[in-house]
């Protein structure tokens, strides 16, 4: 269940790559809690972004919940 619920988020990630990649931005998967938290790393230009929450709530976690609808919370670590 968790290596079926990694790749979905992967596959997540790798929708939403393009757009923070043509700002110089990118983002990876560091780790899922208890199934339903999902926690990610902003790296370049993300990372000092003043609207980089935005992005994570409206952008990110949406795909995300797209893919996985039990996924309740996406976080920046």
């Amino acid at each position: 269940m968790i290596k079926e619920i990694e790749e979905k988020v992967l596959i997540a990630l790798d929708e939403i790559r393009p757009f923070l990649e043509k700002d110089g931005g990118d983002i990876s998967l560091d780790s899922i809690s208890d199934n339903k938290i999902v926690n990610v790393k902003l790296h370049g230009t993300c990372v000092g972004c003043k609207v980089n929450q935005m992005t994570l709530k409206l952008g990110v976690e949406t795909i995300i919940k797209r893919y996985v609808p039990h996924i309740e919370k996406v976080n920046s670590v």
